[in-house]
């Protein structure tokens, strides 16, 4: 498989980024041979309470996890807008600046996978890039044609121990290859981009161990002085402790008022 035209798309609220995350993007780019994954922490999430940590340290921490991954960029085009983060404005973005939508893979988890039916613009969403689902915990890639049956025509089974893999049929579906895409220019050229005629999207399924870690899970162990190695990379861990984050709630002054907890504190001179 040509990897010049492919680019990874793994977004979240990464708060804190763990290596569940960091086993999902590695997987995708094994099995779909990706030119370059790029990660995009979220701003305000439709479907869950916000972020504990601020913005800039959840970049910080993404951008310290992702150091060492070759091909790997942390964006953070999301954390500045006004409103909620949505896949479908995501993708849109990536559109607007030249990306095609065979060009990108929307990288997600086989557990969040399932809820697609309740994400924003739901099914033209689909026709925006190739969605690329990780086993998560219990819940295989496999699985998802039984599971999902009104979407298991566009899903196809991709080979996760193999950096040239080409995707393979699932059992309700007849093979299909993916084009032969020609090499593109740098992000900001002319060409980029570019290419003849359009390729329809696929849902590319992959069965690979992930780590079983949460971030809800880190966020605990921080509340109940446990230690999280292991479920971060050294870097975040690092970070985390030293900026006192997912900690003990700040206690509540005389006056009735809360008192701002460590980790609502500044990054690099920033709120």
């Amino acid at each position: 498989m040509n990897s010049s035209r492919r680019f990874g798309i793994l977004g979240g609220m990464f708060d804190p980024i763990h290596q569940g995350h960091l086993d999902t993007g590695a997987a995708a780019q094994r099995a779909l041979d990706l030119r370059e994954l790029l990660v995009v922490p979220s701003n305000m999430p439709p479907h869950r309470p916000q972020p504990i940590a601020s913005s800039h340290h959840r970049f910080a921490m993404v951008a310290m996890a992702i150091a060492g991954h070759p091909g790997w960029r942390a964006l953070d085009l999301e954390l500045d807008r006004p409103t909620r983060s949505f896949t479908s404005d995501t993708l849109r973005h990536f559109h607007a600046i030249g990306f095609l939508p065979a060009e990108l893979f929307f990288i997600t988890g086989a557990d969040a996978f399932l809820e697609i039916a309740t994400w924003k613009d739901y099914p033209a969403l689909l026709d925006l890039a190739h969605f690329t689902v990780v086993a998560r915990e219990s819940i295989r890639a496999s699985d998802l044609p039984t599971r999902l049956p009104t979407l298991a025509s566009r899903m196809r089974l991709a080979d996760a121990a193999s950096t040239s893999a080409e995707p393979q049929a699932t059992h309700v579906a007849s093979h299909t290859r993916l084009d032969q895409q020609a090499s593109i220019d740098a992000p900001g050229s002319a060409t980029f981009g570019q290419t003849a005629g359009r390729e329809r999207t696929w849902i590319f399924l992959i069965d690979a161990a992930t780590a079983d870690v949460s971030s809800t899970a880190i966020r605990q162990a921080r509340l109940d002085h446990r230690s999280i190695a292991g479920m971060v990379p050294p870097s975040v861990q690092q970070h985390i402790e030293q900026h006192a984050l997912y900690g003990i709630p700040a206690p509540t002054d005389r006056s009735g008022g809360d008192v701002p907890s460590a980790q609502a504190g500044r990054l690099h001179g920033q709120d």
